[in-house]
């Protein structure tokens, strides 16, 4: 009895490794450059989603709409007063990563453009 209790601990540790493992996995995807095409937006002024202004894409992927953060210096970028207020058609060329499940993107020097 005492062998069969050990067996099942030892079994129910090696399972609840096995998940913490392949979650830390999942998180530490490698960044990629991709170029990625919808619509520029604010995320104050457009999405309502920060207290300042800052940047973002947002992409249909199927019935799906994908929001990527800029990593950028927000409002101070030149490219910003493009569509703050009023979003616009463009493309984004970057590097895309994923943390705490949001998709983040940091524009190459000249990587935004506008349709």
């Amino acid at each position: 009895m005492k062998t069969a209790l050990r067996l099942a601990s030892g079994l129910a540790f090696l399972f609840v490794v096995g998940v913490f493992a392949t979650a830390a996995e999942q998180d530490k995807q490698p960044d990629k450059k991709v170029t990625l095409k919808g619509t520029i937006i604010c995320t104050k002024c457009g999405l309502s989603e920060t207290a300042a202004c800052g940047n973002a894409i947002q992409v249909k992927e199927g019935d799906k709409t994908l929001t990527y953060y800029f990593t950028d210096k927000g409002r101070a970028e030149p490219y910003h007063k493009v569509f703050c207020g009023e979003a616009k058609a463009g493309q984004v060329t970057g590097v895309v990563s994923v943390k705490d499940k949001k998709n983040y993107i940091v524009p190459e020097k000249d990587g935004v453009k506008f349709e």
